[in-house]
Order: C-alpha cells, then sequence, then structure tokens
C-alpha cells in the first residue's frame, strides 16, 4: 500500500516538473522505468504467484500501457537549452495521460470481474511499462536531434543553486 502511495506520488512530481521543462537527463528517462517495471515484476513472483489466466491479463495491460507509453514519448516537446537537452510535456500529453489512465482501469475493470485479483495487477508493474515505452520513443527521438544529454552534475548544480 505504501510502496503504491510513494510511486504515485512521485510520478505526479515527475509529471509537474516535465510540465514546467526540465533537462532531459538519460538516467531520469532510463533508471525510472526499469526499476519500477522490477518491482512489478519481483511483487509479481514473490507474492501473487499468477496462474496462466492471470498472467494473459497482465501481459495485455502491459502491452496497452506499453504502447500509451510509447505514444505518450511522442508528446513532449524536445528542445537545446545551454548545449543539452531539455524537455516539456504539452497539453497532448496529458491527453495520452488521461487516455491510458481511463483506459487501464477498464482493463482493471474487466480483469476484475474475469476473476483476476488486484494483487496480480502491480501499480508498479503498471506505471514502470507505461514509462518504459516513453522512454523508448522519447530516447530515440532524443538521440535523432544529435544534442547531447544534460550531463548528471549540471542537474545536481542547479538543484544546488536552487535552495541557496
Amino acid at each position: 500500500m505504501w510502496v503504491t502511495v510513494i510511486v504515485i506520488a512521485l510520478v505526479i512530481g515527475v509529471i509537474v516538473k516535465r510540465f514546467l521543462g526540465e533537462p532531459l537527463n538519460a538516467r531520469d528517462v532510463f533508471v525510472p522505468p526499469v526499476v519500477l517495471t522490477g518491482i512489478g515484476v519481483y511483487h509479481l513472483v514473490k507474492d501473487v504467484h499468477p496462474t496462466g489466466g492471470e498472467i494473459a491479463w497482465i501481459v495485455v495491460a502491459a502491452l496497452v500501457g506499453l504502447g500509451f507509453g510509447a505514444i505518450r514519448g511522442l508528446t513532449p516537446r524536445l528542445y537545446a537549452k545551454e548545449g543539452h537537452l531539455w524537455q516539456r510535456y504539452t497539453v497532448w500529453t496529458l491527453a495520452v495521460w488521461v487516455t491510458s489512465i481511463v483506459v487501464n482501469f477498464g482493463i482493471g475493470f474487466l480483469a476484475t470481474t474475469a476473476g483476476v485479483p488486484t494483487e496480480a495487477r502491480p501499480m508498479t508493474l503498471s506505471i514502470g511499462v507505461s514509462l518504459l515505452g516513453e522512454a523508448i520513443t522519447l530516447g530515440g527521438r532524443a538521440l535523432k536531434m544529435n544534442v547531447p544529454f544534460t550531463p548528471e552534475q549540471d542537474i545536481l548544480d542547479r538543484i544546488k543553486s536552487r535552495i541557496r
């Protein structure tokens, strides 16, 4: 329960930051989706032990999440600033987020109606897979721009200067 609340709070924080515009750092793009997906899979394997039918629902939900994430990765504005990549979410990004949430709730409702327990649909897995789809598309777009990702140290320096 607490993991879900913390993950949701962190995701909301990331979304707000990205709407304001932020440096595009490779670690921030690729690490969270992998970690969240890993936590979700670990939860399934360790605690849930899904059956064949449940696995089918998990795969369908994951593919839908990956697809919406990939579409969402097409929507942020990417631009060069101070010699590095930056991103800013757009209204289209929000529209894809909302649509994907509605579709995921629909899939969850159908799965529950079919008898799949809520535990077999971990929030961390859903968010992680969706962010993974976004990272793949966004990362590909970023590489095509031929502008370097923002180095980690530049981001730390920005945070320090805001605190002072």
